[in-house]
């Protein structure tokens, strides 16, 4: 692969370079993606729906969110940049799609606030396929072993935490490499990451859309009719949306709030406090939750507001379940399950603020 061409999606090409080929295939429409994946017959990987555009009803609520939360992830963003900065040589490596806004700012930031300027690959991590060991091999090639530092928005169960792990263990194996698999997030709800800003379950503003905060790049795509053995894993590229788009307005308008805050405001960062304690309440929820609605199959819960929402984009589930619907924070949640025409519960003791259980 060369300079000329390094996919960048929709950002600068100093932002990100996309370890993803971008493909052209026919969309499945969500009833008939959820047919196929519930009797088996497709991995939710070799097949993908057409994103809808939002409306301006929901639209609001992302950039009221924005604003609610834009100083609180300002203050992370720098915390986990400064926490990296203390790291000798390295690069960042964020598991597309949800981690790549946020290896974007740590880019930036890195840059602008530590003045370090480090390379930053979003690469393809599918659950129950690993991660694109052609994208790690591209790293290394390039890096030799520089360290990666994996970056995701935040963890719901831990699935895409226990994949990393996994995936990696079987590359080293395999390599004679010493990649270190620890996870950085902003928030982490199941325990699982190695470096975290919170537990909270909070509203992280880039959860909220698809393609268009993502640098107009859809969830990562492995089917062996589009992708070779030499191959990305590859994605489809939604030029069409670029009227819409609101990558780098995000990308910007939060590295505004990274530049008025100062030392004495940015947040602390969780290693370890309160990992164990964490880890234990997600896996107790989850087998509550399994047990109550008869769930045989703990993928189809997905705890969280970031998960939540993902789901109810991408997926039709059977259920949601919100703490409250008087929350500001689960409004868009309600908002889409009412499009979908999915039921909505309220659960007070529940430990997140949403749920979804999927069919």
């Amino acid at each position: 692969m060369t300079s000329d061409h390094f996919f960048h999606g929709s950002y600068l090409s100093d932002d990100v370079v996309f370890l993803l080929k971008p493909i052209e295939m026919d969309v499945v429409d969500l009833e008939t993606k959820e047919r196929l994946l519930r009797c088996g017959a497709r991995h939710y990987s070799e097949m993908i729906s057409r994103e809808s555009l939002p409306g301006q009803g929901y639209l609001d609520i992302f950039f009221q969110a924005v604003r609610d939360n834009r100083q609180r992830m300002a203050r992370e963003v720098l915390a986990l940049a400064g926490y990296m900065n203390a790291k000798g040589v390295f690069v960042i490596v964020s598991l597309a799609r949800a981690g790549t806004p946020l290896g974007v700012l740590l880019k930036r930031t890195l840059k602008e606030v530590f003045a370090r300027d480090v390379v930053h690959y979003s690469v393809s991590i599918i659950r129950d396929r690993g991660m694109d060991e052609n994208a790690l091999r591209y790293i290394l090639s390039v890096h030799g072993e520089t360290e990666m530092v994996f970056v995701d928005g935040w963890t719901g169960k831990g699935a895409i935490s226990e994949e990393l792990g996994q995936a990696v263990c079987r590359f080293n194996a395999g390599h004679g490499s010493r990649i270190c698999a620890d996870l950085h997030v902003l928030a982490d709800l199941s325990g699982t990451a190695a470096v975290a800003c919170c537990r909270d379950d909070y509203l992280i503003a880039f959860s909220l859309l698809n393609s268009t905060v993502s640098g107009l790049v859809s969830r990562s795509i492995l089917n062996t009719d589009f992708i070779g053995p030499e191959d990305f894993h590859g994605c489809l590229f939604y030029k069409d949306f670029s009227k819409y788009d609101l990558s780098l307005w995000f990308i910007d308008n939060v590295m505004a709030a990274i530049r008025e805050t100062s030392a004495a405001d940015i947040g602390i960062l969780m290693p370890h406090d309160g990992r164990e304690e964490a880890a234990t309440r997600s896996r107790e929820f989850i087998r509550k939750i399994m047990d109550a609605y008869n769930v045989s199959d703990r993928n189809r819960i997905k705890p969280g507001i970031g998960e939540t929402t993902r789901a109810l984009l991408r997926r039709i589930p059977r259920l949601v379940l919100v703490r409250s619907v008087d929350m500001p924070a689960v409004s868009h949640i309600l908002m889409l399950a009412a499009d979908r025409d999915v039921k909505v519960e309220a659960v007070p003791d529940m430990p997140y603020n949403a749920t979804a259980i999927i069919a």
